[in-house]
């Protein structure tokens, strides 16, 4: 399928979708070996894709797990500069259940796994309240992650 990404007069547009996994006062980050910033597990929507079926098919990519989407928590406007590229993100951003037992479950330290085209991918749960130290993008979720809202939010980030 075609991933919704396209590029018009310089700037770059791209559907995201993210999944945010809370445990235990912690919340799974990552990372790929291409950037220093940490990220919520996700990706791209494809054309005619749902965005939570597209948010389980990345989850499965990049964790080898099967998850549960609860609900929406943010839908984002995201502007930001990254290799260089204008870019306007949509990211949808869900709640998710992992699997009860997984490699994710209860593990210290990162979890190295693989991604699209073999980029290594970097997972680890980092406590809600202590995510000041990290570069998290988009920035917004450092404090976010700590107190989802009841109800779907729209956000507007411009960063950069």
């Amino acid at each position: 399928m075609t991933m919704i990404l396209f590029e018009s007069e310089g700037v770059r547009f791209n559907l995201r979708v993210g999944g945010v996994a809370l445990s235990e006062g912690k919340a799974l980050l990552q990372y790929t070996e291409l950037d220093t910033f940490w990220v919520v597990p996700g990706g791209r929507v494809e054309m005619m894709e749902p965005a939570t079926d597209a948010l389980k098919r990345e989850i499965a990519e990049e964790l080898g797990v099967e998850v549960t989407v609860d609900r929406l928590l943010w839908a984002v406007e995201n502007f930001f500069i990254y290799q260089g590229n204008r870019t306007h993100e949509i990211g949808l951003y869900f709640l998710i259940n992992l699997p009860e037992v997984s490699a994710l479950s209860n593990h210290e330290g990162i979890l190295e796994t693989t991604g699209e085209q073999g980029m290594k991918l970097f997972n680890q749960w980092h406590p809600v309240d202590d995510l000041d130290h990290l570069d998290i993008r988009p920035s917004f979720l450092r404090d976010a992650l700590a107190s989802p809202p009841d109800q779907p939010a729209h956000v507007v980030h411009l960063r950069e």
